[in-house]
């Protein structure tokens, strides 16, 4: 249960009045029956609802609404004076947006360009959790999961498919076991029909992605630009800094030479970042 206020003039920021005449208009009468009993208002119970502050629609501006709640409400002549607050971790919601999904908690469309205060029974905060949580971008050429699933121990390796690499490979799989995380490559699934489902569903589920840019190798730089568009924690290395493109030369990345003595060198560099990002 919640109340909608919605005021023609807009909203101050923590005190105000509302033509009190209005009050429970667009409530149900068993609303109105319970929160103006014998005809007086009830303030005291109104006033333990989550609120909806409704500046009212009109013109082509983008008027807003915002969610918080009355802390004390008064008679004052024939207003009721209002002191309340807006929920900071909530943001102002324009009206449009609001009007999209207002019929799932009983706002009907009209409602936004009347000045009135109502009650509605739905659950405010689990239509603004459906509502309004951020999208993932859709992806044509492969699919993400949505909402994102990230396995917090899961290591993904990018580098080229060629037996050079795999000493790199098992040299990573040895550091991320040591600090209890788990390195795997796109070669050691088999989930989707397409290669490129495989790679990015293991870059989107990992928290961190090696990239080894050695060779120059195309799909290693396109995994790159999934990783750092996802959003991932994503550590360069490369046997030649020459083999760094221009446009990532501003991020550190790590040298090694592929033999035993370098693999342990690239061993000791990566080993504290990943127990700091373990």
């Amino acid at each position: 249960m919640f109340n909608l206020i919605v005021k023609g003039s807009g909203w101050a920021e923590g005190l105000d009045t509302f033509p009190g005449g209005r009050v429970l208009e667009y409530t149900e009468q068993p609303l109105v029956d319970r929160f103006k009993p014998n005809g007086l208002l009830d303030l005291a119970a109104l006033i333990t609802l989550p609120t909806v502050f409704v500046q009212e629609t009109f013109g082509q501006e983008d008027q807003i609404a915002r969610i918080g709640r009355i802390l004390h409400a008064n008679m004052s002549g024939r207003d009721v004076a209002l002191e309340y607050i807006y929920y900071p971790d909530v943001q102002p919601i324009p009206n449009r947006h609001f009007q999209s999904f207002a019929a799932d908690l009983g706002v009907n469309d009209f409602q936004f360009y009347r000045t009135h205060w109502s009650v509605k029974s739905a659950d405010l905060f689990h239509a603004l959790l459906r509502n309004l949580q951020p999208r993932r971008s859709r992806p044509t050429v492969f699919q993400i999961a949505d909402p994102e699933a990230i396995e917090p121990t899961l290591v993904s390796a990018m580098m080229p498919f060629h037996p050079n690499f795999t000493p790199v490979y098992e040299t990573l799989q040895r550091i991320a076991q040591t600090v209890g995380l788990r390195c795997r490559r796109a070669d050691d699934i088999w989930e989707n029909p397409s290669v490129i489902q495989d790679v990015v569903s293991l870059i989107d589920r990992s928290r961190i992605i090696i990239c080894d840019c050695s060779t120059r190798n195309p799909n290693v730089f396109y995994e790159i630009g999934i990783a750092h568009a996802l959003g991932r924690e994503v550590i360069l290395i490369t046997q030649s800094a020459e083999d760094i493109p221009f446009d990532l030369r501003h991020l550190r990345y790590i040298t090694y030479h592929n033999n035993g003595e370098g693999l342990i060198e690239l061993a000791a560099y990566l080993l504290p970042r990943l127990e700091t990002l373990a």
